[in-house]
């Protein structure tokens, strides 16, 4: 079928077709862990950019989302990933209701790559890009069937942490960055397909759990554990197994350094 869903998008400039080139490593490593480590080093170039963009947390959440559920149904030798990261950051401007301008999104991005440079010129080479990002926004919605709003652990994580605040000693809690840890390790989650192979429910537990126990912040026993009270439906193992992710993905951040 010809259409955006049966070609790959045009390459992007040649800063990024160097990225793609650098992330796909030597023949020696295995497959799978290639495209680990590329999908961990994209999706540090979405937040880095969606930062640099003044997007707010939930929209690049939603533009990493959207990368790894592509990335699902399609093969990484087919097509740029740099090229999917920016088109994904652009598509969930839209999905969240913060529109990011394409060219913002791209000289962004060069710069990215080209520490320092001046913006890009509207010439030849910025408009192919542009209508690169456009046309592989198309082939996102058409790969995902267009369902692209997703929920997120981050209001949960909200709701849990002023749960737990509430039963915990106020002097123990302004001790501790128990909340800005929890939000760092959500941050963290979305560098890899765990955010989509986990509940946001349980990956909200699971970050809090983690942060508290980092912290040696303990909470009054009752009948249930407090996150059998927050959340009826995650186990132990549940929570087990998202830190367990977790801690693959900085295993990875080492190795992706």
């Amino acid at each position: 079928m010809e259409g955006p869903s049966s070609r790959p998008p045009a390459a992007p400039d040649g800063a990024l077709r160097r990225a793609g080139r650098r992330d796909s490593g030597g023949d020696a490593e295995p497959e799978p862990a290639r495209d680990m480590k590329t999908h961990f080093r994209v999706c540090r170039f979405i937040m880095e950019t969606g930062v640099k963009l003044g997007m707010r947390s939930v929209p690049v959440a939603t533009a990493c989302v959207l990368y790894h559920r592509f990335f699902q149904r399609a093969g990484l030798r087919a097509y740029e990933p740099y090229l999917v990261a920016m088109s994904c950051v652009y598509l969930a401007g839209k999905v969240e209701e913060q529109h990011t301008r394409t060219r913002d999104i791209i000289n962004v991005s060069h710069r990215y790559f080209n520490s320092g440079s001046a913006p890009l010129d509207c010439d030849k080479e910025f408009w192919e890009l542009r209508d690169s990002v456009v046309q592989c926004e198309l082939l996102i919605l058409r790969q995902l069937n267009f369902h692209v709003s997703f929920e997120h652990p981050h209001k949960y994580l909200l709701h849990y942490l002023l749960s737990v605040k509430s039963l915990v000693n106020r002097h123990a809690w302004s001790r501790t960055p128990v909340a800005e840890t929890s939000w760092a390790l959500l941050r963290d989650c979305y560098h890899g397909a765990m955010c989509i192979r986990h509940t946001p429910q349980h990956i909200a537990i699971a970050t809090l759990y983690l942060a508290l126990n980092s912290y040696g912040v303990e909470l009054p026993f009752g009948e249930k554990e407090w996150w059998q009270v927050l959340c009826e439906d995650v186990t132990k193992a549940d929570i087990d197994a998202v830190i367990s992710d977790l801690l693959q993905l900085y295993d990875m951040e080492a190795k992706c350094i």
